[in-house]
C-alpha cells in the first residue's frame, strides 16, 4: 500500500509527468439502494442518468451525507440523536448506499493509473466504466485498498466510479451497553458506534467511504510503503553538537507490467543521497534495503517540553535512464525510543533519546464521532495538548488507528502516541455483562474474521510506522486479542514490519505498571478530593485516571437548548438533555462556592472545579516522579462529541478551564504545594540542573492585603522534584476564616517569573465564605493586534484592589460576540494580583476582522473591548 505522507506537486524539467497524485474529494452523488434498480455495471457508465441523486460528502459517512443535505437534525444538539432512525432497527439497507464521481484521466506509454481507498465500510462493491474493479468484495473498515486501474480508463478520458457501501453486519443493539449488546466488535468496525458511556450511539455505524480517494500515476515502477528507522545511540542533550546517527531505509517497490524493469532506487536526507541498483521482475512487488546512512550532527527530535521537534525531508525515487518512474516524499524525525523497566515504581520507564521522560498523556478517542476529519481540526486539537504540557496521547482501542494528519500533528508538536488496536474490554468479553447478546467466550473470539484483522493489522502498521511520535504499540483497550491474533502480532507482524517500538498486550497490563491494588486497573473517572492525588498511591503508570470537565456557559449554549438550561442540583437526576449527553455528577464540589443558581452560575463554578481537578491531579502525580510513578494518562483530553464528562476542550474547540489547570500543573518547571502539609515544592523535567531559581510565597486575604512568607535562591536537579519548606505554621499564624490565596513564584535572577500559581484555599468550615462575599474588582482590560495571527491582551489591577480572581478571556467577533474557535492561550482563567498586570497572548488561524476581546471572572464584571 501506498505510503500517503505528502501531496507532491508537478515539477518541471526531468521531473515532469514524473507523479501525480490527487483526492477525489468533491463532485459526489449518492442514493439509497432502495432508490436505484440498476446494478454497478450500469451504474458506472457516463450514460447513466443520476436524476435525483443527492450531493454525497466524501470523505465522508452517510450520516454526515444526510446531515449536509438536511436529511437529518444535527445528532450533536439536544436530543436530536432520538429522532433519526438506527440502523439496528431498520436493517442495513436503509444506509446502504451508492456513491458515483465522474472524473478525467487517461494513460500514456508506460504510465499506470491507481484507485486507492484509505477507509471505507463497512463493505464495498467498485465499479469503473461499466466493469467490475475488485475481484472479490472488499470487507473492514480498517484497511486500505489499492487498485491498478490502468486497464479500464475510457479512452477518452471521461470516467465514472461507482461504489455500493454497506453498512457493518452486525451493527449491534444501542441497548445502553458499553458498545451496546456487543455484537458491533463482530466485524472490524469501531465499537464506540453502539454507544458508550459518553457517547450516544451513531445511528449508521460510520457507514460510508469515510477517509480519502486518491487517484496516483506513475510510471512501470509504483514506490510502496517505505520504512524508516533511526538509531540514536547514547544519552543526549537537546541542544549542542551532536553525535552521529544512522538512517536505515528499506522499500517496497512494485512492477505491475508484464517486462522486468531495472534502474536506480535511491533516498536523499539531509543533503546526502544513497543509491541503490535494483532490476524488479515483472508483476511483482519486492522489498529493497538500501546502505544504511550515518547523519553527522543531527537535528534530533524531542517531545514536547524537552526539546525542538525537528523533521527532515526524505525523498525516494526509482530512476532509470533519464527518467523518473516513481517518487514519494515524506517527513522524518532522528530519534530512538526506548523502554527500560523502573523496578523501585514497578512500572515502564520511557527513554527518547538516551533520556527519561515523565510521561504526561492524554487518552483520544477520535477527532469526529461521524469521522468528518481536516488537517486543520487535527491540528487544532493537538496543539492542544501541546497547550497542556502534555507530551503522549494514547489512541483508545474502541475507535480507529489514527489517520496520517494526526500523526504530522503529533510529529510537529512534539506529541508521543500510544496507539491501541480494536479491541475493547467491554466488546470483547473481560467481563461478565448482562447488556452483551453473546457470552464472554464468544466475545473473546470476536471479530470473526481473524485472517482479515491480521491483514489489515499490517496494513497500519505501515501505514504510520515512520512517524517520529508514534511510540507505543498496544494490543487492545484492557483486554488483548484473541491469542491466534496476538501472538503473530508479537512475534511476526511487529518484529518484522518495525521492530523498534514497545509493544503492550492490553493498555493497563502488569507489563506497563504492576497493579498491587487490584480491580480493574482503570479510573477512576469521576471527581476527586484533590488531596487524594497528592496522598493515595495508585499503580504506577495508569493508562485511564480521570476526572471531570464541563465547558463554561458558552460551550453549554451550543448544545443544550434553552429550556434545558438548568443547573443540576446533587444527588438529584439531572435534566433530560445533561443525562443525554453524559454527564456525570459534581456539584458537591460547587456547593462550597455557592449553591450554583442557574446554569451560567452553575459553568462558571464548575471552572474552579475543573481548573483544580487537573492541576492537583498532575502535581500529585509529578511530586512523586520515578518515586511512585514513571507518568500518567489522563481519561481523557477530548471528546468527538457534545459530551458532558473528560474533556480540555469541548467538541467545538473551545478550552475549559481543566485544559488551564493541566497546562499550569503540568509546567516542566513548576512551583507548588501540597495540600496535605503544605510544603512548597518545585519539579524540573528538564534535562539540565536549574542553579539560582528564586522561590517566593505570599499569602494575600480577601481584601489584597499582602502577608510575605520567603523569597530564597534554590536549585533543583534534572529531572528531579525539591520539597522547599512548608506554609502550614504560616497560613495557621493568618487564621483567616473565610480562606486566602496563595502566590508561588520562580523567579530567574533577572527576576523574571519561570513560574507561577496561585491557590485559593476555602476557611476552616470548608466552605469558601470569603470568594462567595469578595469584593468586585475593577479590571482594566486592553488588547492590541500583534498583526502576526496573535493578539495580546493586558489585564491590569491596580494597588489597593482585591486581586481580580479567575478570569476568563476570550477573543471574539466584535459584531457578532461569537468566540474565535479555534483559539490558542497562553494562559487563562488567570488571577491578577493587586498591583500587577499581566499579559495573554492569544494565537487565532486563518483571517480574521473586527477582532474584540471578552473578559469576565468571579469578582470581574464581563467587558468587552476592541482590539487595537
Amino acid at each position: 500500500m501506498k505510503k500517503i505522507l505528502l501531496l507532491l506537486l508537478c515539477c518541471s524539467g526531468l521531473m515532469a509527468g514524473a507523479q501525480q497524485r490527487y483526492e477525489l474529494n468533491s463532485g459526489w452523488t449518492c442514493t439509497n439502494v432502495n432508490d436505484v434498480k440498476a446494478d454497478g455495471a450500469a451504474i458506472s457508465k457516463t450514460g447513466f442518468a443520476l436524476n435525483n441523486w443527492m450531493p454525497a460528502t466524501v470523505p465522508g459517512t452517510v450520516l454526515t451525507t444526510l446531515l449536509n443535505n438536511k436529511k437529518v437534525p444535527d445528532p450533536f444538539y439536544g436530543m436530536n440523536n432520538e429522532k433519526i432512525a438506527d440502523v439496528y432497527h431498520t436493517g442495513n439497507a436503509h444506509y446502504t448506499y451508492w456513491f458515483v464521481k465522474d472524473f478525467e484521466e487517461r494513460a500514456a506509454g508506460n504510465e499506470q493509473v491507481w484507485l486507492q481507498f484509505r477507509g471505507i465500510n463497512y463493505k464495498a462493491e467498485i465499479y469503473l466504466n461499466g466493469k467490475k474493479v475488485n475481484p472479490k468484495t472488499q470487507v473492514g473498515m480498517h484497511i486500505r485498498a489499492q487498485y491498478n486501474i490502468t486497464p479500464l480508463l475510457a479512452a477518452n478520458g471521461k470516467n465514472r466510479l461507482a461504489v455500493i457501501v454497506y453498512p457493518p453486519d452486525f451493527p449491534g443493539n444501542p441497548n445502553g451497553g458499553q458498545g451496546g449488546d456487543g455484537t458491533i466488535a463482530k466485524g472490524l468496525t469501531t465499537q464506540y458506534t453502539a454507544g458508550w458511556d459518553w457517547i450516544q450511539p451513531t445511528r449508521d455505524r460510520n457507514t460510508g467511504i469515510w477517509d480519502k480517494v486518491t487517484i496516483e500515476k506513475t510510471k512501470s515502477i509504483n514506490i510502496q510503503n517505505p520504512h524508516v528507522v533511526t538509531l540514536v545511540p547514547g544519552k543526549r542533550l537537546a541542544t549542542g553538537k551532536q553525535n552521529p546517527a544512522t538512517v536505515k531505509v528499506s522499500i517496497e517497490v512494485e512492477n505491475p507490467t508484464s517486462k522486468a524493469v531495472s534502474g536506480t532506487l535511491q533516498y536523499e536526507i539531509a543533503g546526502k543521497i544513497i543509491k541503490q541498483r535494483a532490476t524488479i521482475a515483472a508483476n511483482q512487488n519486492t522489498t529493497v534495503k538500501l546502505a544504511d546512512l550515518q547523519i553527522e550532527n543531527p537535528k534530533l527530535w524531542w517531545p514536547s517540553g524537552y526539546g525542538d521537534q525537528n523533521l527532515y525531508d526524505l525523498k525516494i525515487k526509482f530512476v532509470a535512464a533519464t527518467q523518473v518512474l516513481d517518487q514519494e516524499a515524506l517527513k522524518v524525525g532522528i530519534r530512538q525510543i526506548d523502554n527500560i523497566w523502573n523496578d523501585h515504581t514497578k512500572s515502564m520507564g520511557t527513554f527518547v533519546n538516551g533520556q527519561k521522560i515523565f510521561i504526561k498523556g492524554g487518552n483520544w478517542i477520535i477527532s469526529d464521532a461521524m469521522l468528518r476529519f481536516t488537517d486543520a481540526r487535527y491540528d487544532a486539537e493537538v496543539r492542544y495538548h501541546k497547550d497542556m504540557n502534555l507530551n503522549l496521547i494514547r489512541i483508545w482501542g474502541g475507535a480507529i488507528l489514527e489517520r496520517p494528519e494526526f500523526y504530522n500533528a503529533c510529529d510537529k508538536y512534539g506529541l508521543l502516541v500510544f496507539q491501541d488496536f480494536w479491541f475493547s474490554g467491554d466488546c470483547n468479553g473481560r467481563w461478565v455483562d448482562p447488556m452483551k447478546k453473546e457470552d464472554q467466550w464468544t466475545r473473546r473470539n470476536y471479530p470473526d474474521d481473524h485472517p482479515l484483522v491480521l491483514t489489515a493489522i499490517e496494513d497500519q502498521i505501515k501505514m504510520i510506522r515512520n512517524h517520529a511520535s508514534l511510540a507505543f504499540w498496544c494490543g487492545g483497550n484492557e483486554i488483548t486479542p484473541p491469542d491466534d491474533i496476538l501472538m503473530p502480532l508479537k512475534n511476526d507482524l511487529l518484529p518484522r514490519l518495525d521492530g523498534t517500538r514497545q509493544f503492550f498486550d492490553f493498555s493497563n497490563s502488569d507489563e506497563m505498571s504492576y497493579n498491587s491494588i487490584g480491580g480493574n486497573g482503570d479510573g477512576p473517572y469521576g471527581i476527586q478530593d484533590i488531596k487524594t492525588f497528592w496522598g493515595t498511591q495508585t499503580f504506577p503508570y495508569n493508562s485511564e485516571v480521570g476526572s471531570v470537565g464541563v465547558g463554561d456557559y458558552a460551550s453549554l449554549l451550543r448544545f443544550i437548548p434553552e429550556k434545558n438550561l438548568v443547573a443540576p442540583q446533587y444527588k438529584t437526576k439531572p435534566d433530560s438533555v445533561w443525562d443525554y449527553h453524559k454527564y456525570i455528577s459534581y456539584e458537591q464540589y460547587l456547593n462550597p462556592y455557592g449553591k450554583p443558581k442557574d446554569a451560567k452560575d452553575f459553568a462558571m463554578k464548575a471552572q474552579l472545579a475543573n481548573y483544580d481537578q487537573y492541576r492537583a491531579l498532575m502535581e500529585g502525580f509529578s511530586n512523586k516522579m520515578w518515586d511512585w510513578y514513571t507518568g500518567s494518562i489522563i481519561w481523557k483530553t477530548q471528546n468527538p462529541w457534545t459530551a458532558m464528562r473528560g474533556q480540555m476542550y469541548d467538541y467545538y474547540l473551545d478550552p475549559n478551564a481543566c485544559l488551564y489547570g493541566l497546562r499550569k500543573g503540568s509546567e516542566p518547571l513548576h512551583v507548588m504545594m501540597n495540600p496535605l502539609d503544605s510544603m512548597v515544592t518545585i519539579v524540573n523535567n528538564g534535562f539540565t540542573t536549574r542553579n539560582n531559581l528564586m522561590v517566593q510565597a505570599k499569602a494575600y486575604d480577601m481584601e489584597g492585603k499582602d502577608y510575605f512568607y520567603s523569597q530564597v535562591f534554590n536549585s533543583v536537579g534534572p529531572s528531579s522534584v525539591r520539597r522547599l519548606f512548608p506554609l502550614n505554621e504560616f497560613l495557621t499564624k493568618l487564621d483567616k476564616k473565610d480562606g486566602v490565596f496563595v502566590s508561588l513564584r520562580i523567579l530567574d535572577q533577572k527576576q523574571n517569573i519561570l513560574s507561577e500559581n496561585i491557590y485559593w484555599l476555602p476557611g476552616k468550615d470548608g466552605e469558601y465564605s470569603g470568594l462567595k462575599n469578595m469584593k468586585q474588582t475593577p479590571l482594566k482590560v486592553s488588547a492590541a493586534n500583534q498583526n502576526n495571527g496573535k493578539v495580546a491582551v493586558t489585564l491590569s489591577n491596580a494597588a489597593g484592589n482585591p486581586v481580580a480572581f479567575f478570569n476568563r478571556v476570550a477573543l471574539i467577533n466584535g459584531s457578532t460576540n461569537q468566540r474565535i474557535l479555534p483559539a490558542f492561550y497562553d494562559d487563562n482563567y488567570v488571577s491578577i494580583l493587586p498591583g500587577e498586570s499581566k499579559t495573554v497572548t492569544v494565537e487565532y488561524t486563518g483571517k480574521q476582522s473586527n477582532l474584540a476581546v471578552e473578559v469576565y471572572g468571579w469578582n470581574v464584571a464581563t467587558q468587552k473591548v476592541s482590539v487595537q
